[in-house]
């Protein structure tokens, strides 16, 4: 590990700069390299003149001071080398590490061109592999097109609408390498006029375009997927609700990252490889990190319970929006006017052929299970690609859901049909959730006077027996847990009681609200909240803790 030979960065690394006033200065590797050579020159002469070992040996420490700074000027128990003003030299591993070094600053993350950055919006009509891109950023990102025969028209007609106009074009790359830049040319139809097959048109954003969509911090694969183009009106980038997830993206002022690969080959690739449909199964789980969130889940609920009926016209609305191109098929109920159940609607989105079963997230575990028979509807059946019972929740479309519906369907017919499934059923639901409404008012969340006297009654022995906690703790009777002081053994003890209390009182709430309460719905869909949200909102809030401790009065 003794350095016989030290390499010599090029010039390229350690420019040297002139000032105004034209002197020239020297980059700080470059000073560094000068002290090296001056005492490697001096020690040689050193000792070809036979001076005293002490001179020598102070000589050979001096380069070593060197050379050590030379790699690293951060070295523990060395003092820094310095210029004349004081400043520290900045050596090799201070240009490397850091934030502001080589690797994070330059290398990982740069700025970069053909790339755009704004706030993120949802918007449910856009297929999942699409992301919406406002017009101001389609007009100023561009995508180097080849002129062909085939397309000579198209592009002739691009140069003359130019930068301002769109879609246009904003340079022309010459076959002789020259780049015109048509902000500054007044007669493009001229410039049409030369073009021909060889030369290359860089063009506005289009429909259609790849696009590669990114959301920081960057955690797993599927923080970066390509998108195919949609230009529309407005400032922020679309995307569908359904890809939030894997991205761990909201909408509360989230931005995010728009990069347009330039080169066919980069564009094929992200095209092949980084699609939306083809990253729906996570390596994380194997399941599907995309799937229907939130109000789906709730629309999908309501939309395939055995209550749900919809007329001929709402049926067609329905299929209308989800894009269906098929026929109608017979109504269940005929007399005395003819209605579709949610569930046969539902089944014309599912692939033929498809047999499957599966428990709904509203299943409550009845033992023994009756399967088909199931008085909650929890036990799902799929024949041949028709949906015979169960309600339709997040286990059997949701994201995050193995063994759901959505996994089998992308397992056994590849990510293109799941994402036809999702694209469609997402579309259906949301247009149905329009039609019917759906809100969370205040007046469900009112418990009958009953219930409140006995959360009443519930909460005034949690009272008492903390009181007899106090009392004991204060004549120090208080029974000391094992490992624990025997304050903290009391807070533990309090906590525990409050705890049982509100999940008395939480329990008591629940059993008071039935599935057509409208929170009741979007807990047990697995749309969003959980018993507990109601439980607070409704019958007791609950002692708030600290680190496992009541929140303690601190001296200021």
């Amino acid at each position: 590990m003794v350095l016989q030979v030290l390499p010599v960065p090029p010039v390229y690394v350690r420019p040297s700069i002139t000032l105004e006033s034209g002197i020239r200065s020297e980059d700080d590797l470059t000073h560094k390299l000068v002290d090296i050579i001056r005492i490697n020159q001096r020690l040689k002469e050193n000792m070809e003149a036979g001076a005293p070992t002490l001179i020598i040996q102070d000589l050979s420490e001096l380069l070593q001071y060197h050379i050590t700074t030379y790699f690293n000027n951060e070295a523990s128990g060395i003092p820094p080398a310095r210029h004349r003003s004081g400043r520290a030299l900045k050596t090799i591993s201070q240009r490397l590490k850091g934030k502001e070094g080589r690797f994070r600053s330059n290398l990982s993350g740069k700025r970069v061109d053909f790339s755009a950055r704004t706030v993120i919006s949802p918007d449910p009509d856009l297929d999942i592999n699409e992301v919406g891109v406002p017009l101001d950023v389609a007009i100023r990102l561009s995508i180097p097109e080849k002129v062909t025969e085939w397309n000579l028209d198209e592009m002739r007609e691009l140069v003359i609408n130019g930068p301002e106009k769109y879609p246009g074009t904003l340079y022309v790359l010459r076959p002789d390498g020259k780049r015109v830049r048509l902000e500054f040319v007044v007669d493009r139809e001229k410039i049409a006029e030369v073009i021909e097959p060889g030369f290359i048109v860089e063009r506005h954003l289009k429909n259609g375009d790849i696009a590669i969509f990114n959301r920081q911090p960057s955690l797993h694969r599927m923080s970066i997927m390509a998108h195919h183009v949609r230009v529309l009106p407005h400032k922020t980038f679309r995307l569908h609700l359904c890809v939030c997830p894997p991205y761990n993206a909201d909408f509360d002022g989230d931005e995010m990252n728009l990069h347009v690969p330039q080169s066919e080959e980069a564009q094929t690739e992200a095209r092949l490889l980084m699609q939306v449909q083809d990253q729906i199964l996570s390596p994380r789980f194997g399941g599907p990190i995309i799937g229907a969130i939130r109000d789906f889940i709730t629309a999908s609920y309501l939309f395939t319970r055995k209550s749900t009926f919809l007329t001929k016209e709402e049926v067609c609305r329905l299929l209308l929006a989800a894009g269906y191109e098929g026929s109608l098929p017979e109504p269940e109920i005929k007399e005395p006017e003819p209605r579709w159940s949610g569930k046969q609607i539902f089944s014309l989105f599912i692939p033929k052929g498809m047999n499957y079963a599966l428990k709904a997230t509203t299943c409550i575990n009845c033992t023994p299970c009756l399967r088909e028979e199931c008085k909650y509807d929890s036990y799902v059946v799929i024949k041949d690609g028709i949906l015979e019972s169960g309600v339709i929740d997040r286990s059997s479309i949701g994201a995050e859901q193995s063994e759901s519906l959505l996994h089998r369907i992308i397992k056994d017919y590849g990510g293109g049909t799941g994402r036809q499934f999702l694209n469609s059923i997402c579309r259906l639901l949301k247009f149905f959730m329009t039609l019917r409404g759906f809100t969370y008012s205040f007046d469900e969340l009112e418990l009958t006077p009953l219930v409140q006297e006995k959360i009443r009654n519930v909460i005034r022995k949690a009272e008492n027996r903390i009181n007899d906690l106090i009392k004991a703790f204060q004549d120090g009777t208080l029974e000391r847990l094992p490992g624990q002081t025997l304050t903290d053994s009391f807070e533990i003890y309090v906590m525990n009681e409050l705890a049982k209390a509100r999940d008395k009182a939480g329990g008591m709430a629940d059993r008071n609200f039935d599935i057509q309460n409208s929170g009741i719905i979007m807990t047990r869909s697995g749309a969003r909240g959980s018993n507990l949200n109601i439980a607070q909102m409704t019958a007791c809030v609950g002692q708030q803790s600290v680190r496992g401790k009541r929140i303690m009065l601190t001296s200021l």
